[in-house]
């Protein structure tokens, strides 16, 4: 039987095809997540197999101006989004205190938010978790930047920030006029926030 150069052009795209996916199996998709492209894919891949969220629940997407919504702050007090940075840009990172790469990656934003002072791109954390466990947290590991709590669920601050899948840790950069400019599912690596946030 004679094979023809396009059954063998076929025949390699889908053998490289396979080859893609079986090392994303085995390795996971670390390098594809560390680019714009991959997090915009993963990002749409899982707001489109997510459920719909509940009734008045609005999922901001890129380039969407969030729908307004309030947290509250580790004293009790409500934080309302976006309102609350006074027209600053401000990196919203979703968290919680039993996630592992959540915990690896707080020294790197908190050296970011110490290095912008309070004129430069503001930096929230959201916890979303016990408010006990955080505090037990914080008192082990203290940050400098606003940290706030949100009740876990289909109705949640990820979930309003364009994580309706609830992976932990995603971030947000919201503008000055609370547009969501980008998205970042998983965590930073060292020194990566910079160039993330840099336009």
């Amino acid at each position: 039987m004679k094979v023809g150069p396009l059954t063998v052009v076929a025949i390699a795209v889908v053998a490289g095809g396979l080859g893609v996916l079986a090392s994303l199996f085995v390795g996971g998709p670390g390098p594809l997540l560390g680019t714009e492209a991959g997090q915009r894919l993963y990002a749409d891949t899982l707001s489109a197999t997510a459920p719909a969220p509940p009734e008045g629940v609005v999922v901001a997407r890129r380039g969407d101006a969030i729908a307004p919504f309030e947290v509250a702050g580790l004293d009790g007090a409500a934080l309302q989004l976006p309102a609350a940075h006074n027209d600053r840009p401000v990196l919203v990172n979703l968290w919680a205190s039993w996630c592992g790469p959540c915990i690896e990656e707080m020294p790197e934003l908190d050296r970011f938010a110490r290095e912008q002072g309070a004129n430069g791109v503001q930096v929230l954390g959201i916890a979303l978790d016990d408010t006990d466990a955080v505090r037990a947290f914080l008192e082990r590991i203290p940050v400098t930047y606003t940290i706030a709590l949100d009740t876990p669920g289909p109705a949640d601050a990820g979930v309003r920030l364009g994580n309706p899948r609830g992976v932990l840790p995603y971030t947000v950069l919201l503008s000055g006029d609370g547009r969501l400019l980008k998205q970042r599912i998983g965590p930073f690596a060292h020194g990566e926030i910079d160039s993330w946030v840099a336009p």
